[in-house]
Order: C-alpha cells, then structure tokens, then sequence
C-alpha cells in the first residue's frame, strides 16, 4: 500500500500557472525511468539476488526521486512562489513549503534506525 501525504495547511497554490515545459519534461522523464527502475528492483527482490546490490539500486532510485522533488521545487519557486510573493502572499507561501519540507529527508535528517524504532 502507498502512503500519500498531504498538506496540513490549505495551499497557497496559484493554479492559474502550469508547470513550465522543461520543468515538466524533465519531471515526467525522470519518473518514467524509476518506474522502469522499480520494476527490475522488484524482480531483484523476487530473485533473491544479494541484498547489498539491491540497495544500492534502491539507492539510485532515491537518488532519482529526489532529483524530481528538486525539479518540482526550482519550478514552484518559479512560478507560484514569485507569484505569491508579488501578491504580498509571502507568509502563507513560506508556510507551505516549510510543510512540504518536513517529507524531505535532506532537511528533516537521516530516517530512523531500527534501535529507534
């Protein structure tokens, strides 16, 4: 099953703007290539191939992952957030994205270990 988060806060947004074309372009060709990915990490697991080359492939799609959230986020900075911030709507966009943040490895920390859990 698939967690999907959402935000708590009810988004600035500013729909009327799409995601700009290479933005959008190189987002969707990354995705289409984990999903590729993904399939061969699956089959790794069901072949019972050695678990360090399987998370080393779990962690280039990571990797991949990330890059997409990096792509998404040049483009909201952008396009909605300068929009936002030209309609004096500066706080609430901050706000937002200190939200998003908190699913972001790289700001939130390493994930737990299984000591922690």
């Amino acid at each position: 099953m698939v967690e999907i988060f959402h935000s708590t806060p009810p988004q600035v947004g500013c729909y009327a703007a799409h995601m700009k074309e290479v933005h959008k372009k190189a987002s969707l060709n990354r995705l289409k290539t984990v999903r590729g990915h993904m399939d061969a990490v699956i089959n790794m697991v069901e072949e019972d191939r050695y678990c360090p080359e399987i998370m080393k492939q779990v962690s280039a799609l990571q990797g991949s992952l990330e890059k997409v959230n990096r792509i998404l986020l040049q483009n909201h900075l952008e396009t909605c957030v300068s929009h936002a911030v030209d309609e004096g709507r500066t706080l609430e966009v901050v706000d937002e994205l200190m939200e998003v943040m908190k699913y972001t490895a790289a700001v939130t920390g390493p994930a737990p270990t299984l000591e922690m859990i």
